[in-house]
Formats: structure tokens, C-alpha cells, sequence
């Protein structure tokens, strides 16, 4: 459990770095939100001392946005912050999109479905659907985070996005891929991306989680750019060629659909807008260049 290049403490002193500080513990504490974390744990993914872990922490259960289990000691997402996560789901609103859609997808296919999203390099899973058939694959759970790239829906998103996009993505990523994903290489992940672009879907052929593999599809807001990826994963026996070709079906579908809410829930608000970070990143992917090694 690290800090991702968005949320990595700023250099600049007094009131705005401690400010930095908490808030990313706040989100520290936030990708742990089931089972909470501890101190000691806090401190070691934020490399912060114990005393300033604790004293931001404790700035953010006067604020509510933290509390404390008082039986375990473990920090917990506070009532404030289910508030504002709901005021914002308002306004960006693909989790609430997406739900039905997943619900529908593991109903009808058995397996279990995904909503995930980008964060800045990284992806992160949103929310795990399961299906009826009984052997399941468990590769990806709410809260988890990869680099933008390493599995179907994460990989969905990085080729959704367009051409410098993907080599400042990659570039960032290159020292985590190497040391915690060595099997993809840059040769892997440029021959993932061509081919999600020519089959309008991504595919993990169990390279995560030996034996599970996985699909996913990019879902986009009514402006073009990038609003998240459904997925669907199971294990190797169930993605031959034609079921998975049904699979992708099954996901463009649901996806529409997504996208569909998403423009009603925009025009209905006219106010909303898509997340700044993700503006002037929607636009159509530009041809693949042959020198960035993404040709096939």
C-alpha cells in the first residue's frame, strides 16, 4: 500500500503541505475501507513519522472524516466522508451508472463483473459483482489498485487514451511494472493495447492470477473522455475464443447502457462536468505510431 504520483506528499512548507498530508492519508485510509488500517500500517505507506501520522489523523476524525474503531483501534472512513462521496457521485455518477449493468452481467453470464476507474497512473476497483457459477476468481476486489494497464478493464482504459498519453502513463509506471509486474514488458503491453483497440475489448489472459482470466471494456462520458471500464472475469476453462466472444458482446451492450445514463445524468444537470483530471484526455485514440513499438 503505497502513494500513487497523484497523492504523494508535496514539498512545499507550513499549512498547505500538512493539508497535502491529510488528505492523503484520508485517501490512504479510503482504499482500505472494509477492514480499516492501522497506525502503524498508515505510517509505513506514507513514510510519515508516528507523531505526524497521528496528528493528521487525528485532524481528520475532529472533521469526521475519519473514526476510529474503538474495539480493533483501526481507522475507518468517517460519516462525512460517505456525505461528500455522495454529493460527488452526483455529479461524475459512473458507479451509480454502472451497478445495474453488473448486476445484469453476472446474472447472465455467471461470472463476476467489474467497475473500475482511472486515478491518475493507477486504476482502481470500484466494485465486484459476483455471479452464480460456483468456482470464482478473485484476482481483483474493491479497493485494489494496479498501473494504469495491468488487467482487462485497467488495460481498457489505458488504450482508451490517446498515444503521449499512454508513453507518460508507461514512463511513470516503469519502475513499479519492473519490480511488481515483470511479465509486462513494454512489448506485452503495447501488443495489449493494439489489440483492445482492434477488438473494442481488453484481454487478461492470466497474467495477473494464473488460470484467471478477464475482459474489459471502456465506458466513456457524453464529452468522449474517459468516465471508467466494466469487466468480466473467469476462470481459464470458461474464456475459450467463442464464449469469449459473447462475453465482449454481453459488455459493449451493458457499456452503452452505461453510457447512456451517464448522458441522461448530464443533461439533466447541465452543471456537471467530468472529472478536471481526466479533461483533454477523452479524445478519440490518434493512430498508433509504429516507433512507440505499438504496431502490430
Amino acid at each position: 500500500m503505497g502513494l500513487d504520483t497523484l497523492e504523494k506528499v508535496a514539498a512545499d512548507g507550513g499549512g498547505a503541505q500538512s493539508v497535502d498530508r491529510a488528505l492523503s492519508l484520508l485517501s490512504l485510509i479510503g482504499r482500505v475501507a472494509d477492514n480499516g488500517v492501522t497506525l502503524t500500517a498508515i505510517v509505513a505507506a506514507s513514510g510519515l513519522n508516528r507523531a505526524t501520522a497521528r496528528r493528521l489523523v487525528l485532524a481528520l476524525m475532529r472533521s469526521r472524516l475519519v473514526e476510529q474503531e474503538p474495539v480493533t483501534r483501526r481507522y475507518f472512513l468517517g460519516e462525512e466522508a460517505y456525505v461528500l462521496g455522495v454529493f460527488a457521485s452526483r455529479r461524475f455518477g459512473f458507479l451509480d451508472c454502472a451497478l445495474e449493468s453488473l448486476t445484469a452481467l453476472s446474472k447472465r453470464t455467471g461470472d463476476t463483473s467489474f467497475a473500475s476507474i482511472r486515478r491518475g497512473d493507477m486504476s482502481i476497483c470500484l466494485h465486484r459483482e459476483e455471479g452464480a457459477f460456483p468456482i470464482r476468481t478473485h484476482a481483483l476486489m474493491p479497493g485494489h489498485r494496479h498501473p494504469l494497464g495491468i488487467g482487462a478493464g485497467s488495460m481498457a482504459m489505458l488504450a482508451a487514451l490517446p498515444d503521449d498519453e499512454i508513453e507518460r502513463v508507461l514512463a511513470a509506471n516503469e519502475a513499479a511494472l519492473s519490480r511488481d509486474f515483470p511479465s509486462f514488458t513494454p512489448d506485452v503491453m503495447g501488443a495489449d493495447i493494439v489489440f483492445a483497440r482492434s477488438h473494442g475489448y481488453a484481454l487478461n489472459p492470466g497474467r495477473v492470477l494464473r488460470n484467471s482470466w478477464a475482459i474489459g471494456r471502456a465506458v466513456r462520458y457524453p464529452d468522449g473522455s474517459l468516465a471508467g471500464a466494466l469487466s468480466i472475469a473467469a476462470i481459464d476453462s470458461r474464456m475459450d475464443e467463442a464464449r469469449r466472444e459473447d462475453l465482449a458482446a454481453d459488455l459493449a451492450l451493458e457499456a452503452a447502457k452505461v453510457e447512456a445514463r451517464l448522458a441522461a445524468r448530464f443533461k439533466a444537470q447541465p452543471s456537471a462536468a467530468r472529472p478536471a483530471s481526466e479533461r483533454r484526455r477523452g479524445d478519440p485514440p490518434r493512430p498508433i505510431s509504429p516507433t512507440k513499438g505499438y504496431a502490430s
